[in-house]
């Protein structure tokens, strides 16, 4: 039987769930497993424990198979006959997401571009000027934090609703995969220049420009967080 990533680490704690919380558990057990999915925790192809799994979120299966159910119907997990519940995330399927994004969040970047308010326009050159302090200091909260901030701006500016939801499903960092990224003093200047640059061109209108920024930073942050993820391992491709 596959062992169970130990997800009680520093990079993917759980916690136990407040049992009064019933209504939400499924929701929360669903978060964390597609985080711990998407970050490597899990070998593709490896087999998923439901009973070792509800004893470290500290519920009964019933979550447990409630979210795995929702993680099937994403594609990152598969039952199969007399096998159970595998991983089928791997770095092909990884790739496949980071290209999703980056034709999703460059056309939202095109039309933030297209739509974009002063008001909206103001508050995103705060937004860069923070990014800008915090990448000096090397505060990596802030900056994950601010990275977050950055890209829910654009998404208002452009004003988006369906594409704002299709990307939803296309998030493959967590917070342990982005601390890595921005404790590197060089990934940190280049996503300021990339920030800055996206920034420059929706506030200047200019639509091709940001849609191609926008675009050429999900691709190069996406390749990162492959190195990262899947640089030493022998599994990763998949079927």
């Amino acid at each position: 039987m596959a062992v169970l990533p130990d997800l009680s680490s520093t990079q993917g704690r759980i916690e136990k769930l407040d049992p009064q919380l019933q209504i939400t558990v499924r929701d929360h057990v669903h978060r964390i497993l597609r985080g711990a999915i998407i970050a490597g925790r899990f070998a593709p192809d490896q087999k998923v424990n439901e009973r070792q799994l509800a004893e470290q979120f500290g519920v009964s299966t019933t979550p447990i198979k409630e979210a795995l159910r929702q993680l099937e119907a994403e594609g990152l997990v598969q039952a199969l006959p007399r096998r159970g519940v595998i991983i089928r995330f791997n770095m092909g399927w990884a790739e496949e997401m980071i290209l999703a994004r980056a034709a999703l969040e460059s056309m939202i970047g095109h039309l933030a571009a297209r739509r974009m308010s002063k008001e909206a326009a103001t508050e995103l050159k705060a937004t860069v000027g923070l990014m800008e302090v915090a990448t000096s200091s090397g505060n990596v909260d802030d900056l994950i934090t601010l990275n977050e901030t950055f890209h829910d701006q654009i998404h208002q500016a452009s004003r988006c609703q369906y594409l704002a939801k299709l990307i939803e499903r296309q998030q493959f960092y967590d917070a342990s995969i982005r601390r890595v990224i921005h404790s590197d003093i060089a990934e940190r200047e280049k996503a300021l220049r990339e920030h800055s640059a996206i920034a420059e061109a929706i506030i200047a209108g200019d639509a091709e420009r940001a849609e191609k920024q926008m675009r050429d930073h999900v691709v190069r942050s996406g390749e990162t967080y492959l190195a990262i993820v899947f640089g030493n391992r022998e599994d990763t491709k998949g079927e």
